[in-house]
This record gives C-alpha cells, structure tokens and sequence, in this order.
C-alpha cells in the first residue's frame, strides 16, 4: 500500500479520515492526490497533509492505482462518467464510499472492465474506530481486494460481504447505527437528569458506561446476551429496567427501525443510479 498513488475524488470528511489513516499507516502524502471543486477544502488538505491537490477530477485519477470515489450519491453519476477515459486500458481499482450507489451502475458509468471494491463506512471512521463492510465486483484481482481492506483498515475494522445486496442491511445497522446508540445515549442523560443529576454528570456517566459496555463486549469471548444475563441480577435494579424496556418493545422498535432504514437504502440507490439491474 505504502508503494500505490491513490486519488480521492471528493475532499469531505470521509476523505479527510481516510487521508488521515493512511497517512498515520505510512503512506506518504505525496503518493495522495485529492479533486474536489472547492479551493479552499483543497487548501486545508495541502496545508494539512501535504497531499497534491486539483479541481481536475482526471487529473488526479491519471496519477493513481487506486481511486477512492467519495462524493455524495446524487453527483457519482456525473463524476463516474467524467473518469471512464482517465481509467480505459488501465489496471485501476476505484473503491467507492457513495451511500447507495450499486456495484452495476459504477460499472456501467465506469467501464465493464473496471474492478470496483463498494463499502459503507460508517462516521466513527473520523475518529480512527470505523466499521467497514466491502464487496468487491469479479473484476477485482486477490492483490487489489487486499489493498482495498488496507486501506479502509486504516480508519478501523473491516469485513468482506458476498452479495452486494446486503449493503443495505449493512447500511442500516452499521452506515445508520452510530445515531441510533446517540438516541439511546441522549434518551439515558435525559432521564438521568430527570432523576436529580446534573446535566455534566449525567453526560459523563452515560458517554463513559456506553464506552465501556462496548469495550466489554469487545473483548469478551461472550456474546451480548450472557453479558446482558451476568449483569442482570434476579431481584436486582437492572432487571426491573430490562422488563420495562422489554414491555415497551425495545428489540421489535430496533428491528422495525432497521428494516425501514434497509428499505430507505434501496430506494436512494434506484434514485441515484436508476432501477435495480
């Protein structure tokens, strides 16, 4: 990976973390070209990293192995297209960070030939502790499929999928999750608050037991549900709070929330990219 130009089309912020990773990871910022339309992001990067920098999307894909797509989904069709001549008759990976947009499409605005890796971090990724699933069209080589996860393996974990259409539900658990635990942890400072703490010590002690419960979990050959058991004491405080939750319909509310999500994702990608094919 430290040896491979690789071009960022798009400079936000999902660009800025990957940057930053591969730059901690050993990659030279000059082996990094970022493209984006505005002069002063491109500034920050320069300044920042020592990156290249252009407002010439081919430019910087000319000078790349790797070109990493990170525009919103509602501009990859035009920026994909823009590309297919800087990639024709090249050995060139492009790993795609755009929510939605379908393996097939990226093909067909790309070239046929080209070796596509689609993954869907997720925010936690700007602070180096993102979950990354990838899946990779037939065109991608071992080698290439190798550098793809390198690279995302910079802003955290990875994990390879076979059928592209579980992007979706990779979309709404992981892409969506991270504002489903804020929910969880600003619905626990209220109502720490509302039992009397202040709203510093609610905060504190929420942010740092949701911390440490995913440190726990992380670590432990125990999955979730036996965690859960061994600190739910029979007759305890933590198992009244269980029942509520589980009278309210907590795991049915969370499974009808992600299938909603799941099906949002299938909606935008047939917005953006067109029908499924």
């Amino acid at each position: 990976m430290k040896n491979v130009d690789i071009a960022f089309i798009g400079g936000g912020n999902m660009a800025r973390s990957l940057i930053g990773g591969l730059i901690a990871d050993g990659v030279k910022p000059a082996r990094i070209w970022v493209a984006d339309p505005d002069q002063a992001n491109l500034r920050e990067h320069q300044s920042h990293f020592g990156v290249h920098t252009t407002t010439d999307n081919s430019q910087a894909a000319q000078q790349a192995q790797v070109i990493v797509l990170a525009v919103k989904p509602q501009v990859a069709k035009a920026a994909a297209q823009a590309l297919s001549n800087a990639l024709r008759d090249r050995p060139v990976l492009v790993i795609s960070v755009a929510a939605g947009i379908r393996e097939t499409h990226l093909r067909s605005w790309l070239g046929e030939e080209t070796a596509i890796v689609r993954c869907m971090p997720n925010t936690p990724a700007l602070v180096g502790s993102g979950a990354t699933a990838l899946f990779a069209n037939l065109n991608v080589t071992t080698e290439q499929q190798d550098l793809a996860e390198s690279i995302l393996r910079a802003v955290g974990m990875t994990l390879w999928v076979d059928d592209e259409d579980l992007m979706d539900a990779v979309t709404a658990l992981s892409g969506s999750g991270p504002a489903y635990f804020f929910l969880v942890m600003e619905a626990m400072e209220q109502a720490g608050v509302a039992l009397g703490l202040s709203q510093q010590t609610a905060r504190l002690l929420t942010l740092q037991t949701a911390f440490g419960a995913a440190k726990m979990a992380l670590e432990s050959t125990e999955n979730v549900a036996a965690l859960r058991r061994r600190v739910t004491s029979p007759g305890g405080t933590t198992e009244q709070a269980i029942k509520v939750l589980e009278e309210h319909g907590l795991a049915a509310s969370f499974e009808q929330a992600l299938r909603a999500a799941r099906q949002r994702s299938i909606d935008l990608a047939n917005l953006f990219g067109g029908e499924k094919q």
